[in-house]
C-alpha cells in the first residue's frame, strides 16, 4: 500500500476536466488498496467523496503548509502549474526527499504559455521553473504534450498516461425519426481557448437545416457576453442556445439529447469532454489541437485543423449524414473508450509510476 497525496487547484466540476479526472483517479487508486488523501487549493476537496466508489479516500483541509506539517507521504502527485501553492509543495518534497509527480495538464502548450503571458513569465522565474525541474516525474496525457515537454527538456522522459473515463450504463442509441430536430453539443468552459467564436462563425456559414447548436458550460472572463453578441449579430438566436454549467444527471441529459459533439478547441492536453461524449455514444468533431486522431483512424468522428473553414467542412459532412450513421459512429467510439480508458487500467498505470518514482526518485 502506497501513501499518496493528490493535490489539485480545484475539484469543482465546473472548473474543467482535471477536477473530474484527478478526483476519479483518487477513487480508482483507493479501490486498488492505496492510502489516498486529496487536497484542493480552493478548499473543494470534499467533492471527491462523490467521485470515490471505494469510500476510502481521505480529504485534507487547510493551507498546504498545514496539510504538510507532520505528515509523511510516499509520493505526492501535483496537478497543474502556475499556482503559488506548488512552490511550497515542491520545497517540502525536496526537503523531505519525497518523490513528486507533476501532471502539467496542458500548461506547457503554446496557447497556455501565451495566455496572461507576463504573469506566467514572472511565476516561471520566481518558482515554477524550479518546481518543474525538481519533479521526479512529469506526466502528460497525450503524445503531443510529451513532445512539448521534451522540446524544453530533451533529457526528460515524460510519463504518458491518458485520463480515464467512466462508462455510463445506457441503452443503445437509436436513430431519431426523420424530420426530428437534432442537436450538436459543446460542453465545457465558455472560454476563448475552446474555439467557440470559430464554431459560431462556422455555424453561421453553414446554417444546417434540422439542426440546433447547444453550448453548455461556466462562463470565464466574461466571454459568454462576447459570444452572445456574436450570435445575435449573425442572427442565430433561434438555432444556438447557451446554458450554464451542468453536472451529474443534468449533464447526462444534454449528452442523451444530442446527436453530435463538438470540441473546436485551439488546444487541449486531453479533452475529457470528448472522451465523455464518446462514452455516451456520440460521434465527435474536434481539432488537431487536441490529441484525438483516433476519431479518424477508428471512424468515430472528425479531426480537423483549428480553423473556421475546417470546422465548417466537418460540420457540413456530419450534419449531412443520416442519423443511423451517426449512431453507428458513436457506438464505435463508445467501444474504443471502454477498451482504452476505463479507470481501473489507468489507475494501475499510475500506481506503477509511483512505485518507480519511489524506487528511483531522481528526476527522469
Amino acid at each position: 500500500m502506497t501513501r499518496l497525496l493528490l493535490t489539485n487547484p480545484s475539484f469543482q466540476l465546473e472548473h474543467g476536466g482535471p477536477a473530474y479526472s484527478v478526483g476519479r483517479l483518487a477513487g480508482a487508486l483507493g479501490a486498488l488498496g492505496h492510502d489516498v488523501t486529496v487536497w484542493a487549493a480552493d478548499g473543494s476537496a470534499e467533492r471527491v467523496r462523490a467521485m470515490d466508489p471505494s469510500g476510502s479516500v481521505k480529504v485534507a483541509t487547510g493551507t498546504i503548509g498545514e496539510v504538510l506539517t507532520g505528515a509523511r507521504w510516499d509520493v505526492v502527485h501535483d496537478n497543474g502549474l502556475w499556482l503559488p501553492y506548488g512552490a511550497a509543495l515542491a520545497r517540502h518534497c525536496r526537503a523531505e526527499g519525497i518523490p513528486r509527480l507533476l501532471s502539467v495538464r496542458g500548461m506547457m502548450q503554446p496557447w497556455a504559455w501565451n495566455h496572461r503571458r507576463w504573469k506566467k513569465r514572472i511565476a516561471w522565474a520566481l518558482y515554477q521553473k524550479r518546481g518543474v525541474e525538481s519533479a521526479a516525474r512529469l506526466h502528460a496525457t497525450a503524445d503531443d504534450e510529451v513532445g512539448k515537454i521534451r522540446e524544453r527538456y530533451p533529457a526528460r522522459r515524460p510519463l504518458l498516461v491518458a485520463n480515464g473515463i467512466d462508462i455510463p450504463d445506457m441503452a443503445a442509441r437509436t436513430p431519431k425519426p426523420d424530420g426530428e430536430m437534432r442537436t450538436a453539443l459543446f460542453l465545457g468552459r465558455i472560454h476563448p481557448v475552446k474555439g467557440l467564436a470559430m464554431l459560431v462563425d462556422a455555424w453561421a456559414q453553414l446554417r444546417p437545416a434540422g439542426w440546433r447548436l447547444q453550448l453548455v458550460g461556466p462562463d470565464e472572463d466574461g466571454f459568454r457576453a462576447q459570444l452572445e453578441a456574436q450570435i445575435a449579430a449573425a442572427g442565430l438566436e433561434d438555432s444556438i442556445a447557451i446554458a450554464g454549467p451542468a453536472s451529474g444527471d443534468a449533464k447526462r441529459a444534454f449528452y442523451d439529447a444530442s446527436s453530435l459533439f463538438l470540441l473546436p478547441s485551439y488546444t487541449e492536453n486531453f479533452g475529457i469532454s470528448a472522451a465523455e461524449a464518446l462514452a455516451h455514444g456520440l460521434p465527435v468533431i474536434t481539432t488537431t489541437g487536441t490529441p484525438w486522431q483516433v476519431l479518424e483512424t477508428d471512424g468515430c468522428g472528425w479531426w480537423v485543423a483549428p480553423e473556421t473553414a475546417a470546422i465548417a467542412g466537418a460540420l457540413a459532412a456530419a450534419t449531412a449524414l443520416p442519423d443511423a450513421r451517426l449512431v453507428a459512429m458513436g457506438a464505435t467510439g463508445r467501444a474504443w473508450v471502454a477498451d482504452n480508458l476505463h479507470w481501473p487500467a489507468i489507475a494501475k498505470q499510475f500506481a506503477d509510476a509511483y512505485a518507480d518514482a519511489i524506487a528511483s526518485p531522481s528526476p527522469a
